[in-house]
């Protein structure tokens, strides 16, 4: 809680040439980039994104950009058209749908997703996505969830399926997303939704957890 602290300069992630909004945006981002990075994501893979949140937003965003045909995936039509209007996502799902697995099936030509990676956190989605995968495929959670999870054994076994957490992001992930941001692979603009004054936040607040809003990230200014 000290107005000046002195850090090491080598210690610093340097974002010169970005803006104040465009660097607020880089640490939300780096959690994507380093779930992408956790599945090992190729060009031309098929990758399922389940959740069109900010954090799958991004998530979506660094698997393109490594290359690979996203797929996103939730209950929400607003946010699907969201990704087909802004992110450039190869096809989009709705996870209320009844025959999700055929749709992905048709949409990989057979093959299923190399990659799933959860963004939702939410227990339901995290114990079916296993259908979702391919032979072979990786599995990443990125989203949190606080109780057990668990799918069907055979399902997972028969897949030599990849399970792996991705948690936070690494300094190598914050520079992806900054050179990302400087190349025009990013526009934070695209993020950024809803923008108040600081004496505002207190009665814009709870109407951003209203997802009726679409609200994707505020920003507040000084």
């Amino acid at each position: 809680m000290k107005e000046y602290i002195l850090v090491p300069s080598q210690y610093l992630l340097h974002g010169e040439g970005l803006s104040f909004d465009e660097l607020a945006l880089v640490e939300p981002l780096a959690i994507g980039a380093h779930g992408v990075r956790r599945a090992d994501v190729q060009a031309g893979d098929y990758v399922l994104v389940i959740g069109a949140g900010p954090i799958g937003l991004g998530t979506m965003e660094f698997a393109r950009i490594a290359g690979a045909k996203v797929i996103a995936l939730d209950v929400n039509e607003a946010r699907l058209e969201f990704c087909r209007q802004h992110l450039n996502v190869h096809a989009t799902v709705n996870a209320m749908d009844s025959n999700v697995a055929d749709q992905l099936k048709e949409i990989t030509e057979g093959d299923m997703p190399t990659a799933v990676i959860d963004a939702t956190g939410n227990l339901r989605a995290i114990n079916n996505a296993i259908n979702y995968l391919a032979h072979g495929g990786n599995y990443v959670l990125i989203g949190l969830q606080k109780e057990p999870f668990s799918f069907s054994h055979p399902e997972f076994h028969k897949r030599e399926t990849t399970l792996m957490s991705s948690r936070n992001a690494t300094r190598e992930d914050f520079e992806h997303v900054i050179k990302s941001m400087k190349a025009g692979l990013v526009n934070p603009k695209t993020y950024i939704t809803h923008t108040v004054t600081f004496d505002a936040v207190k009665d814009n607040f709870e109407s951003w957890l209203d997802p009726k809003t679409g609200v994707i990230k505020a920003m507040v200014h000084l």
